[in-house]
């Protein structure tokens, strides 16, 4: 048992050395907001409760510095940007960014966002939206997507569904 206990230790010691790449690059250069009109409100609810997984640019808690939890981290972030990434929003095809906007909608009407996960223990208490902060971001996104609606035909805002 000592035995196991000490290579037990030995790993996490040596993991510590093993860092993932921090998502801190800020370009912002194609983000949402070079294109969309935002509220300093809504871009302050995003930052709390959104961009640390949605955007180039995560502030990372002090225990980030530790293994395995930062890996979990670099998942969750990696994750998060494949499936929205404010910072690169305005790269992606129109009907894309339009999609984008109904899945905000979705993710606050539904409460699946942000994820529990994220919150447990306390941790990114700010990050806990109410009901009226999830109606502002509802509402800037309905906003944003009636935008569009008036900007672009119609057919051009529907996601074509690959052929398999």
């Amino acid at each position: 048992m000592k035995k196991i206990l000490s290579i037990l230790a030995v790993i996490l010691i040596v993991i510590q050395f093993i860092k993932p790449e921090r998502n801190l690059s800020d370009d912002n250069s194609n983000g949402v907001y070079t294109k969309y009109e935002t509220s300093q409100e809504v871009k302050d609810i995003l930052a709390v409760a959104c961009n640390d997984c949605h955007s180039n640019k995560t502030t990372y808690p002090w225990y980030a510095n530790i293994q395995p939890v930062a890996w979990f981290l670099d998942h969750h972030v990696t994750d998060g940007k494949k499936h929205l990434n404010f910072s690169e929003f305005t790269k992606r095809p129109i009907a894309v960014q339009n999609h984008k906007f109904e899945e905000v909608i979705e993710s606050q009407e539904d409460k699946w966002m942000p994820l529990d996960s994220y919150t447990y223990f306390g941790l990114h208490a700010g990050a806990k939206l109410t009901d009226e902060q999830r109606e502002k971001i509802i509402t800037w996104a309905r906003a944003n997507m009636d935008s569009l609606k008036a900007q672009y035909p119609a057919d051009s805002l529907v996601l074509k569904r690959k052929k398999p």
